[in-house]
């Protein structure tokens, strides 16, 4: 079977953060251990916010042993329209037909013009669709951003589409709200590959000071809650400082930062920016606890990440790892308001013993859960069944 992997962007458009890094593992991850497959390629778009990748366009390109063709796109974020890229998809679809050789697409994303209209020329011409939402494929994400865009593509076409293709969700929270959404022919539950460190530069957090350090790595964005998170810290009893490793629109950072300065707590916050993926586990292993209080959020990589180097994390329970870390004790669960995530944050930072215990045995927890070669196999065995 050839797999065609379409997704509106791909390395190195590190930008959009979590999604392209779960699409480009998944690949890479099929390329080393998926042998049941006759081959693998991914089309994408030259996004890279609101710029464009420098690289070759229309030919395919080897990225990090993956096939890869780059097409330009006519619109920015978040519509990606490539007219170049659905001529490719209709042309490559036709060059394996005529080798004889059995084809499955799998689509990473949902509510821009790559995706549905990708997905209605694989159906037209009888090719088995997977999706991966890779964000929540939910009323809340039909209203929370772009809601007349997302709206029109949903109930014009969308709704209909849904129902003939097979939904790989990565988190039990993802599947249950996206069933409740939408129809589809099948729905999985498959976490994330996620890329785990070998090695990490550790200190000692906690140890040789009193002040709690709380980090947050991700894209700065509304959805991620650090409104809630800024407000429950503001009356934090214990010393504390927070670090924010990631970057946004300016509106949105300044508009947090004008928060922060309102709350009295901007000398406890420290803006990282961006960080590289290299430098990005030291950081996660030298801060006592990671906190994502997001509204919505699929699955989450960072959490992964985070818990391999042994850092507990603090989460809302609208992500879609929180029953994870429940039920292993690798950090707390909060309920998305300003009280429940003060509380947590108090819990945890009272908890030094606690914590100590979670440095010492995420990481081999997160190891065999998470484990690369057995994630690979649940994507072939849902391939394989769902295409016959």
């Amino acid at each position: 079977m050839i797999l065609i992997h379409i997704t509106p962007a791909y390395k190195p458009a590190f930008i959009y953060g979590g999604p392209t890094m779960s699409v480009a593992k998944l690949a890479e991850s099929i390329g080393s251990y998926a042998h049941a497959l006759s081959g693998q390629e991914v089309i994408t778009t030259t996004a890279n916010g609101k710029e464009e990748l420098n690289v070759p366009v229309n030919q395919p390109v080897i990225v990090e042993g993956v096939s890869v063709t780059y097409y330009s796109r006519w619109t920015k974020d978040h519509t990606h329209f490539s007219p170049a890229l659905l001529l490719g998809l209709w042309k490559k679809i036709s060059h394996y037909r005529k080798s004889k050789k059995k084809i499955s697409v799998h689509i990473h994303s949902w509510w821009n013009t790559v995706a549905v209209l990708s997905c209605v020329i694989a159906l037209v011409r009888g090719v088995p669709v997977f999706l991966s939402p890779r964000g929540m494929l939910n009323s809340h994400t039909e209203t929370h951003r772009h809601s007349f865009y997302k709206s029109f593509i949903h109930w014009v076409m969308g709704k209909a589409l849904l129902k003939r293709v097979h939904l790989i969700t990565s988190s039990n929270l993802e599947k249950k709200k996206t069933a409740a959404f939408v129809q589809s022919k099948t729905i999985s539950v498959i976490p994330n590959i996620v890329a785990l460190p070998h090695s990490v530069n550790k200190q000692a957090p906690g140890r040789d000071h009193e002040r709690l350090n709380f980090l947050f790595v991700g894209r700065i964005d509304k959805i991620k809650g650090l409104d809630l998170l800024f407000t429950a810290l503001s009356t934090y009893p214990l010393p504390w400082e927070l670090s924010i490793a990631g970057t946004g629109e300016d509106g949105y950072v300044h508009h947090l930062q004008q928060l922060a300065r309102q709350l009295t707590i901007s000398g406890h916050i420290n803006w990282m920016g961006h960080i590289h993926n290299e430098e990005k586990f030291t950081v996660m292993a030298n801060h006592d606890v990671l906190v994502l209080t997001s509204y919505t959020e699929n699955f989450a990589n960072v959490v992964i990440e985070s818990l391999a180097v042994g850092t507990p994390v603090i989460l809302s329970d609208q992500v879609g790892l929180a029953d994870y870390v429940e039920r292993t004790q690798l950090g707390w669960v909060a309920a998305l308001n300003v009280r429940s995530i003060g509380e947590k944050l108090l819990e945890a930072g009272k908890a030094k013993d606690m914590r100590t215990i979670i440095r010492k045995k995420a990481p081999e927890i997160i190891n065999a859960d998470f484990n690369e070669i057995s994630l690979v196999q649940q994507y072939i065995n849902v391939y394989q069944l769902s295409a016959v």
